[in-house]
């Protein structure tokens, strides 16, 4: 790991090319549609996210329109998929699937979630699918830069951060308590006869072909975790539950250290509770790694392994297994991620090509000592 760049540095990473007065423009004609208003509605502040967001595409705005003589006002957010032309990092954005998921599980627990508004699987004006949802006012820890560096968390009271911890291990416990997870999200069902542990691997592995290794960038750091994980395979991977797929607290917004939004749902997937243990995990230890490295204090203190196991297993009454799979399992998914990603910057002049081609993957050496089982979690 090496950088010549201040750790609390804000990088420039391209999502999108998109032009905000055309998606405005957009958006208005056709929200007049579904408001049945005669005028289209006024958006004002419109912007794309200042920090996350590294896949999909979010613009934020205020809308202001009348019916029948009367004032309405709502601050909104559109997702859509990114354009082929900005290297999405993903080969497919189902956005109408993560739209249905969002309403089951607004359904069947109390995880909190932004409102939906109105969904666009057709894509209408924008070409491309889409949904609106309200804004969320809040707090979310930074990935860019990573909130081990500054911001409100870090300087937070340890109790503080205590109660966000075991506040967003409660959203797993709920989520992970849907019942019958295959009838409620039949469109994240394996195929039959395959285990969803098993598809959800065997994706990853069409993953990195797709994103890197079928047009010849091949990465030996991740040949290597993908073959670890077939010779390390759980003997019992448990009972399969509704996995957020992207189980972390960047992708919460808090208000007082409690969660009040849970987003980004485009990872969303059957299998084991342990997938989302061990990403929560894994991404806390991928920027705290970060700090240390730097020499940075970090937040050694967050979602240490041994706390959030005790607190999971007491909320839930069951006990994670297989752990040390899971967490490189973890690393090996953000390794093919941050890899198409690096590739995406160095197609548009934000990075180099390196030398090593082991040197796309970040947390390479955390990633060895993870292959090795010298990986220190606490």
């Amino acid at each position: 790991m090496t950088t010549d760049r201040s750790p609390d540095e804000k990088l420039k990473m391209t999502v999108s090319e998109r032009s905000l007065d055309a998606l405005a423009a957009g958006l208005a004609t056709w929200l007049a549609g579904q408001l049945g208003t005669a005028d289209p509605p006024t958006l004002t502040h419109v912007r794309m996210p200042e920090f996350g967001g590294l896949s999909s595409t979010s613009v934020l705005f205020d809308a202001d329109w009348t019916t029948q003589g009367s004032r309405q006002h709502a601050s909104l957010v559109a997702r859509m998929a990114p354009e082929p032309s900005a290297v999405p990092v993903f080969p497919s954005y189902d956005l109408p699937g993560q739209y249905a998921v969002i309403e089951q599980v607004a359904a069947r627990c109390d995880v909190p979630l932004p409102r939906l508004r109105w969904n666009a699987p057709d894509g209408g004006p924008l070409g491309t699918a889409f949904f609106l949802m309200d804004q969320v006012d809040g707090q979310v820890p930074l990935d860019n830069p990573p909130y081990v560096f500054t911001g409100w968390l870090l300087e937070a009271a340890p109790q503080d951060r205590a109660r966000l911890q075991r506040a967003t291990v409660k959203i797993l416990a709920e989520l992970h308590s849907i019942p019958d997870p295959r009838s409620a999200f039949p469109s994240l069902c394996p195929p039959p006869g395959v285990s969803a542990l098993r598809w959800h691997v065997d994706r990853q592995h069409r993953y990195y072909r797709w994103a890197l290794a079928g047009d010849g960038l091949r990465i030996p750091v991740i040949e290597r975790t993908l073959a670890w994980l077939e010779e390390h395979w759980p003997a019992d991977p448990g009972p399969d539950v509704l996995s957020w797929g992207d189980a972390r607290i960047g992708n919460v917004i808090y208000r007082d250290f409690e969660p009040v939004a849970v987003l980004d749902w485009e990872m969303a997937a059957l299998g084991p509770r342990e997938l989302d243990v061990g990403w929560l995990l894994f991404m806390h230890r991928f920027f705290q790694d970060i700090a240390e490295f730097l020499g940075a204090a970090g937040l050694p203190d967050l979602l240490r392994r041994s706390e959030v196991e005790a607190s999971y297993a007491e909320l839930t009454g069951y006990r994670a297994r297989d752990l040390d799979f899971y967490l490189v399992y973890a690393a090996l998914r953000h390794a093919i991620i941050m890899a198409r990603i690096k590739r995406r910057m160095i197609y548009f002049g934000e990075d180099q090509v390196p030398d090593d081609p082991d040197e796309y993957v970040m947390h390479r050496a955390g990633l060895n000592e993870l292959l090795a089982g010298r990986y220190r979690w606490e």
